[in-house]
C-alpha cells in the first residue's frame, strides 16, 4: 500500500489522503480534564463568552479568546488551567504567578485556576478589561529617555586634560 508517515505525528496516511495533524479542537484539548478542572473550564469559557460577540478557537495547546486580537488564552494542564490574559497595566495580585510585557502597551499576566470557584472577581474583571481593552483609545508606548542636557546658563566644567600614552619604542 502506497502512503507516508507523517513526520509530526508518526501516523500512517495513504496516498491521496487528507491529513491535519497541526488542527485540535476544544474538546481535545479538555478531554482528559479532571471533573473540577472541567467545571472550572466551563465556568471561565461561559465567562467570557457573556462578554460579547469574539471568536473562541483552538490552537495548537491552547483556546483563544479573540476579538480583533487575542485577550487571554487557556493551556489545559494536567491540574490546573493556566490562564493568560493580556492587559493594558500591570497588575498585582496573590493569583498572579506572572506577569511579562507582551508587547510596547500590553501587559501579559499567567493565573493558574483548579477550581470553578476561582472563577470570580478579580479575575472575571480582568477578563472584562481585557475583552474592552481593544475598545480605548490605542496608547502611546512609554516615552524613550533622552539624554539630559545642559541649560545655556550653567558654565561647563573645564575638560579635563587627556593623557596619551607614550609611543612603543622600537628595538633596533
Amino acid at each position: 500500500m502506497a502512503g507516508r508517515e507523517c513526520y509530526h505525528c508518526k501516523q500512517w496516511i495513504g496516498e491521496g489522503e487528507a491529513h491535519d495533524c497541526w488542527t485540535t479542537t476544544e474538546r481535545a484539548l479538555t478531554q482528559d480534564l479532571s471533573e473540577d478542572l472541567r467545571d472550572a473550564w466551563e465556568r471561565l469559557r461561559e465567562t467570557a463568552a457573556d462578554l460579547g460577540d469574539q471568536r473562541i478557537y483552538a490552537s495548537h495547546n491552547s483556546i483563544m479568546f479573540a476579538r480583533k486580537s487575542c485577550y487571554a488564552f487557556v493551556r489545559p494542564k494536567r491540574t490546573f488551567l493556566e490562564l493568560c490574559i493580556f492587559l493594558g497595566r500591570s497588575v498585582r495580585s496573590p493569583r498572579i504567578k506572572r506577569s511579562m510585557a507582551s508587547s510596547k502597551t500590553k501587559v501579559a499576566h499567567l493565573i493558574q485556576v483548579r477550581h470553578r470557584d476561582e472563577v470570580e472577581a478579580p479575575l472575571t474583571e480582568w477578563l472584562r478589561e481585557a475583552y474592552h481593552l481593544q475598545d480605548a483609545p490605542a496608547a502611546k508606548p512609554a516615552a524613550t529617555r533622552r539624554a539630559k542636557t545642559r541649560s545655556p546658563r550653567t558654565p561647563r566644567p573645564p575638560a579635563a586634560p587627556t593623557r596619551r600614552p607614550a609611543p612603543a619604542r622600537r628595538r633596533g
